[in-house]
């Protein structure tokens, strides 16, 4: 004759506190304080107080937990199903104890299914006690984890003893919690390359969501005031090794990163400036500052996997930063950096990076911007310096250049526009101008390059706060004297 099993069951899990949608009989809910037992878990005492004040222990009456019970191979189905997901509504496992209206009918079946338990022959045995070893079998299986590390957590406990309720509490918290850490990446070497630039492995490669901007700068916190510039970019041919732009190290220093916030490492900062060649003019307002392969320093755009396919001359570093034998100085991102330009007995001045021009016409020379309204005097000679590059050649004489000149302007939509040069400028000088379209009344718009978006001597503006009215013409102007537009307009049909 079949027996059955109370279902008063107070070792059920709480389907909120796991999130598996399984069916649980009444009973009992109070909180860890209001068990008066709790404290007969002993060691254990923590991880059955945890899951009681997560509902997924749930007392015998109000105020019994009896952690020092011995727990059922019923209850421990529930507990694996429960705790590790197992899926519920699997065809039967037929047992001639176990029946459709069981309690746990549908626990026993989820167990068996995932294989994570087995049957006496044609018997479940679900009053029968489990064992230390058969509990270590089961969270093995659920959890995915050794059975060696298991039998060390409950450190000297007799395999053949029935194992307690507080010891299958413990054994499935910390399961869960080293599975949780194993899967955690870590941070496993931090190399300062250059004074602005480290390259730093991990584990296992970091997900897409991780190197976004925002993403990255929460999770790469260094002390002593460095912070991170751009996101991480994975370096071609190499697992999980990234570079890592940073503001600029200061010499004598010992940083600490926090990843994910938690310490990941120190590094000694690397006083090592970048070797860069020269520097020139390229608009009115605008200089460059170049590097070369030829002298060991490469852009990382080359070395990343990012910008394998679109780079001229993209190649993988080796973990010794060399290529055919030739080792290589990193110039990571320039986002966020300056330099100082100073004119022959005048003023230093900050000019900052101008966006997406490190090496977009295939030379690694990054464009940087005087502030707005400056420009740069005809005839004089200006030194370029910078506290993260050292440039051997880093003086020029400015000369008159001459403005871009718009040629033709259309309307793609209401928002955008197409912009058009007479000539190619075979770089991004559009990054960061600005145009006005004035209407017949007076009314006054302003569009923004997209950054990125040019092809040849056409690139795209956007209206961001205002749209084009169909069948009206705007006289087109440059936002300041970056460009001439002698007569252009413009029409949204």
């Amino acid at each position: 004759m079949k027996r059955k099993t109370s279902n008063t069951f107070a070792g059920l899990l709480a389907v909120a506190a796991i999130g598996t949608s399984v069916i649980i009989p009444a009973q009992t809910v109070g909180a860890a304080e209001s068990f008066a037992d709790i404290s007969k878990a002993g060691s254990y005492q923590a991880a059955v107080k945890k899951l009681a004040e997560q509902k997924v222990f749930v007392g015998y009456g109000a105020d019994l937990l009896k952690p020092q019970q011995a727990i059922t191979r019923a209850e421990l189905a529930k507990l694996a199903t429960a705790a590790f997901g197992l899926p519920t509504g699997q065809q039967s496992a037929a047992f001639s104890d176990v029946e459709r209206d069981d309690w746990f009918y549908p626990y026993v079946t989820a167990a068996v299914s995932a294989g994570v338990m087995a049957g006496d022959g044609a018997e479940f045995l679900p009053d029968q006690p489990v064992a230390v070893s058969e509990l270590v079998h089961v969270v093995a299986k659920a959890n995915n984890t050794e059975r060696a590390a298991l039998e060390k957590m409950l450190g000297n406990a007799n395999a053949q003893a029935p194992a307690t309720r507080a010891e299958a509490a413990y054994l499935m918290v910390e399961a869960k919690r080293a599975n949780q850490q194993e899967s955690e990446n870590k941070v496993t070497s931090i190399e300062a390359q250059n004074v602005i630039t480290l390259v730093v492995k991990f584990a296992k490669p970091l997900p897409k969501e991780e190197v976004e901007l925002d993403a990255a700068k929460q999770n790469f916190v260094f002390d002593n005031g460095l912070s991170i510039r751009n996101v991480p970019q994975l370096m071609t041919g190499l697992e999980a090794t990234y570079i890592v732009p940073t503001t600029v190290q200061k010499e004598g220093t010992t940083y600490t990163l926090t990843y994910k916030g938690k310490q990941a490492g120190t590094f000694e900062a690397n006083p090592e400036k970048l070797a860069l060649r020269s520097t020139q003019q390229v608009a009115s307002d605008t200089f460059e500052v170049e590097s070369s392969l030829e002298d060991g320093v490469t852009d990382y755009g080359n070395v990343i996997v990012a910008y394998r396919n679109s780079r001229p001359n993209p190649f993988a570093l080796d973990e010794n930063n060399q290529y055919e034998g030739k080792t290589y100085e990193i110039l990571s991102s320039m986002r966020d950096i300056s330099v100082t330009i100073t004119p022959e007995g005048g003023e230093p001045i900050r000019a900052g990076y101008v966006p997406f021009t490190q090496a977009t016409d295939g030379r690694q020379a990054p464009k940087f911007r005087l502030p707005d309204g400056q420009k740069l005097k005809p005839g004089t000679t200006y030194t370029v310096t910078a506290d993260w590059a050292a440039i051997k050649k880093n003086t020029f004489v400015a000369s008159e250049k001459a403005p871009l000149t718009i040629q033709e302007v259309k309307a793609a939509d209401e928002k955008t526009l197409a912009v058009t040069l007479a000539e190619d400028p075979k770089d991004e000088l559009f990054a960061l101008r600005s145009i006005t379209l004035t209407a017949p009344d007076g009314t006054k718009l302003t569009a923004d390059y997209k950054l990125t978006s040019r092809k040849g001597a056409t690139g795209t503006f956007e209206l961001k706060d205002a749209a084009l009215e169909a069948g009206t013409t705007y006289k087109v102007a440059p936002l300041g004297d970056w460009a001439v537009a002698d007569g252009v307009s413009v029409t949204l049909n």
